[in-house]
């Protein structure tokens, strides 16, 4: 027959032992949480900022460079967060500038299509969105396209948190501008809807993918060069 102290320590076993499935369960969930923070773009640190080689003409007004009287209108549509986008921007851009706007042949326009983000279901924050906001906060001030040269060169992939409201801050800090403005107008979403509609400008001229560029109106098929060579010499 076993005594009372030997009862009360099964008692106790057995109490622990009840106890062991909630301790292992509150365990886990705190385990998940820490992962879902860690994981959210918007809580992530920021990473190291970039400071880009600007790709800018010598005659921009807003999101347009070069000659409005250019014999060629060339319109790039892209997404900030597009690793192609990103891609043209650092390998065939600068070539564009230097060979066909400068020289007067081009007048360049940049229209915004920013669907990326929108790849993340029940998304509070979209990186595509919230960059191409970033873009126009900044051409209130009249750095549009060196903003963008931050965008292109300080993606580390798509919806990562390269576009978080502290990286896209950090951007205009070190690019110099007035930061009390573009934060109230970052944080406002005050040009959401010129982002909404230049999503709309881009599928009503039948742009389905970026980069895509248009000449005149017309979507290019194949090689960007190719076809400037073609409409310049018609």
């Amino acid at each position: 027959m076993a005594n009372r102290e030997e009862i009360k320590r099964r008692k106790s076993k057995k109490k622990r032992r009840d106890l062991t499935p909630f301790i292992i369960i509150g365990v886990l969930a705190v385990v998940i949480l820490v992962v879902v923070i860690l994981s959210s773009p918007a809580l992530k640190p920021i990473a190291e900022v970039i400071d880009p080689t600007f790709h800018n003409a010598t005659i921009t007004d807003g999101l347009t460079m070069g000659d409005p009287n250019a014999p060629i209108k060339l319109v790039e549509f892209a997404d900030f967060q597009c690793p192609g986008c990103g891609s043209y921007w650092a390998n065939t851009e600068p070539a564009i500038i230097q060979n066909y706007v400068e020289t007067g042949k081009v007048f360049y326009t940049f229209s915004p299509f920013s669907f990326v983000g929108s790849f993340v279901r029940n998304n509070p924050y979209d990186e595509s969105i919230k960059a191409a906001e970033a873009a126009y906060c900044a051409n209130d001030q009249g750095k549009f396209w060196q903003y963008h040269d931050y965008l292109f060169v300080n993606q580390i992939g798509e919806n990562q948190g390269a576009f978080s409201e502290k990286r896209l801050l950090a951007f205009a800090e070190n690019l110099g501008l007035e930061m009390d403005t573009f934060t109230t107008c970052l944080k406002s979403a005050e040009h959401y809807q010129d982002v909404m509609d230049a999503n709309a400008f881009a599928t009503n001229s039948g742009i389905n993918q970026t980069p895509s560029f248009t000449i005149d109106g017309v979507l290019v098929e194949g090689d960007l060069i190719t076809a400037l060579e073609a409409a310049l010499s018609k």
